[in-house]
Order: C-alpha cells, then sequence, then structure tokens
C-alpha cells in the first residue's frame, strides 16, 4: 500500500476524503490514486471536515494527527506521530480495506 510511508518520527498517510457520510469511515483504498479512501459526516466549510479528520483518525491510532497538506482539497496527507507503518496497516479499520 503506497498510501503510507514511514518518515523520522513516525508516518505520513495519504487520504481521499468524501464529505457528508452517514458516519466517519474508512472505506477503501484507490489503487489508482494510491491513496486511503475516508468518508467523513462534515461538510468542508469553516475546518470542521479537517477537525472531524484529526479527531477521528487520532481516536482511531490513539496517536496524534496532524494534516500537513491538502487543508482545501479532497486529497490530504496526515502526519501521524510515533505510529510505525507496520503499526498503522495492522489496524482493524485498515485491514478490513487490506483484505477487500
Amino acid at each position: 500500500m503506497k498510501a503510507v510511508k514511514e518518515i523520522d518520527g513516525g508516518i505520513m498517510v495519504d487520504i481521499e476524503v468524501s464529505p457528508n457520510a452517514y458516519k466517519f469511515q474508512i472505506s477503501g483504498y484507490n489503487s489508482w490514486r494510491e491513496k486511503i479512501e475516508i468518508r467523513i459526516k462534515s461538510l468542508p466549510q469553516k475546518g470542521k471536515a479537517n477537525k472531524e479528520i484529526i479527531k477521528e483518525l487520532s481516536k482511531l491510532t490513539k496517536k496524534e494527527v496532524e494534516i500537513i497538506s491538502g487543508l482545501k482539497n479532497h486529497q490530504k496527507t496526515v502526519k501521524i506521530i510515533k505510529m510505525s507503518r507496520k503499526e498503522f496497516l495492522n489496524l482493524p479499520s485498515i485491514q478490513i480495506i487490506i483484505r477487500k
């Protein structure tokens, strides 16, 4: 999965966001774009979508998360601090999309 890259101090994850879903969900992997697809409840207004992404990914990984690129775009890169690529890929919600 090319969407997840090890960096010094954590990992970078390339994501593609679809707003206005009924719940937050990691919905799949787009192998053409090499991005993890995420559905969020919030609309992309006044930073609400970015806040939801940070909150939910922090809850999922139990790590500090920050958006490092794509603040005003559907395609974003997030940094997850103090997490390895292996730890991320072994998360249950990521395992589900890998097996699809």
